[in-house]
């Protein structure tokens, strides 16, 4: 398989009479994108389009997902497969990318797991929205006693849109740069690069339910059964967020488009592995679904023949369990793992990071400790509802001060401690 992502760098936004990009500058018809996701009667009258652009005193609050504004332009399928467009495979072609843009979906709340984005400030320094040129759509439902499955879906849909949308009115723009990623079909991977281990990727997606879900193609995951995916796929949209979890490690739908770790091993095929396949598999609520789920994950890694697999975590407590169960079952099939995760070890630190572990979970990468507590100074403008700060998952009431400075722990902070490494944290061995 071969992608073409055409990149267009944005790096300011503005709005105006016709939506498109020039000079770097995305201009957005407000009037016309307004109208586009009004077209959902889910969602309430008072609908409203900003912008947040890095450095500025703006707070984003609630934040449910994030978005790259992508465009397929040539090639099968087109993005967000079986969400606003139809079911037919992506991973092949040419998509245009809105490079340094994002469409935020933001409002009242779905659920009590959202995040907050400040462009400026110590709280920009913990997510990497920070540094993206924000189009945030302020939402609400259309009543207020609305099943909270369709409101999170009015409010998926309405991101997904005016992500297409943005990227659609720039088609006939020229790329400031072509990045060609070529990915072999599993055949030629098995017979490829000899001398190599065969590595893959052993992606969990977060898909408990009670609005902890992701979507495959349009299909939420937690009704499949393990499966291999093409990197490709993956970065060109099959995936997409319905998630309403903690802000700080769910895998928000940008993620997913630029997941680091699929990034980092495509660079890698051919010099230090032979990264041949991803397997996508899902995190579950019950012992039976956990253990038909890494089951059949495992398999499909050992009839691969894959000498080790890189594994992901989505989420934290009752996910970290499905966590170590496709570890020591992929390391007792003669597999080596390396598990990326984040950490709840409590606001000093000192609890127990994981809900469960193993003796053969013995190379694992943190990407941080979710209790750990910042104060978030005020901001001269705030997006959004600030009281949510009250009730969002890692903040309490009182977190919210007089003066709009907010205390929270970083599980509150969108993309604080991203379990993919998509995140601002870092550390290094003493």
């Amino acid at each position: 398989m071969r992608l073409e992502l055409h990149r267009i760098f944005v790096n300011k936004l503005a709005f105006g009479d016709k939506t498109g990009v020039e000079d770097g500058t995305l201009t957005i018809d407000k009037k016309e994108l307004l109208a586009l996701i009004s077209e959902d009667e889910l969602l309430g009258k008072n609908l409203d389009v900003d912008v947040a652009m890095p450095g500025e005193s703006v707070r984003i609050i609630p934040v449910k997902d994030v978005i790259e504004p992508r465009w397929k332009i040539e090639g099968k399928g087109q993005v967000f497969p079986g969400m606003i467009s139809d079911v037919d495979p992506v991973g092949e072609g040419k998509t245009l990318v809105l490079s340094g843009a994002a469409v935020v979906t933001a409002g009242k709340i779905v659920r009590f797991q959202e995040g907050i984005i400040d462009m400026s400030g110590p709280g920009a320094d913990y997510t990497p929205y920070s540094k993206t040129c924000n189009v945030v759509l302020l939402l609400e439902p259309a009543n207020p006693d609305m099943d909270k499955h369709d409101y999170e879906a009015a409010c998926r849909m309405a991101g997904l849109k005016t992500a297409a949308y943005l990227a659609r009115c720039c088609a006939d723009a020229a790329a400031d740069r072509v990045d060609v990623f070529d990915h072999p079909n599993i055949r030629e991977a098995m017979t490829s690069h000899a001398a190599l281990p065969k590595v893959g990727y052993l992606y969990m997606l977060q898909t408990q339910g009670l609005l902890h879900d992701t979507y495959l193609y349009g299909v939420d995951v937690k009704k499949i059964l393990p499966t291999v995916l093409s990197p490709l796929e993956v970065m060109d949209g099959a995936i997409v967020s319905g998630n309403c979890v903690s802000a700080c490690d769910k895998n928000s739908s940008y993620v997913h488009q630029n997941n680091p770790v699929i990034a980092d091993m495509l660079k890698r095929h051919g010099k230090d592995f032979n990264f041949v396949t991803c397997i996508v598999t899902n995190e579950n609520v019950t012992l039976a679904d956990k253990r038909r789920s890494s089951g059949f994950a495992t398999k499909l890694a050992a009839m691969l023949g894959l000498d080790g697999i890189v594994i992901t975590e989505e989420g934290f407590g009752n996910p970290d369990a499905d966590l170590i169960m496709n570890c020591w079952k992929a390391e007792r099939l003669g597999i080596k793992t390396a598990l990326l995760t984040d950490e709840y070890a409590g606001q000093d630190g000192a609890s127990q990071s994981l809900a469960d572990s193993c003796v053969e979970g013995d190379a694992c990468v943190t990407a941080g400790n979710a209790n750990e507590v910042v104060v978030l100074p005020p901001m001269e403008k705030v997006l959004g509802v600030p009281n949510e700060a009250n009730v969002i998952a890692g903040g309490w009431q009182g977190s919210l001060a007089a003066d709009g400075a907010i205390t929270v722990e970083l599980q509150a902070i969108t993309g604080a401690t991203s379990e993919l490494g998509y995140t601002k944290l870092g550390a290094y061995t003493i």
